[in-house]
């Protein structure tokens, strides 16, 4: 998995809001675009941190008012991932994917081979 997810968010020295501030608008608006999916895991804090030049504590700030509005859950050492923020169906289908994620990965499935079974479920449908 790319560990640096975020690659597209940027800080504007000169910009009208704050770093943090600059980086929670950048991942909502990825996140309201679809670039961000949900069940995606972000950057780390301090890989993102390092990358941008700013505090720990301002990446810090920011994946936590992203926490706090829903946009995302921090999941302890498995990282902060987007949650599903579109409709009931979304969610609960979220929900089912890192279920499946999460089975596959205890059975020794990979990626590449429980995408093939979930697409041919859905031929069969």
């Amino acid at each position: 998995m790319n560990d640096d997810v975020l690659d597209f968010v940027a800080i504007s020295k000169d910009g009208p809001a704050n770093p943090y501030d600059q980086i929670r608008q950048q991942i909502l608006g990825a996140i309201g675009s679809g670039r961000l999916v949900p069940g995606t895991r972000l950057t780390s804090v301090r890989a993102l941190a390092g990358r941008l030049g700013v505090a720990v504590n301002t990446v810090a700030r920011a994946y936590r008012e992203l926490e706090q509005a829903g946009a995302v859950e921090t999941r302890g050492r498995h990282g902060t991932v987007v949650l599903a923020t579109g409709s009931e169906g979304d969610r609960r289908l979220a929900s089912a994917a890192q279920e499946l994620a999460t089975e596959a990965k205890s059975w020794g499935v990979g990626e590449d081979r429980a995408v093939e079974f979930l697409r041919a479920a859905f031929r069969v449908q």
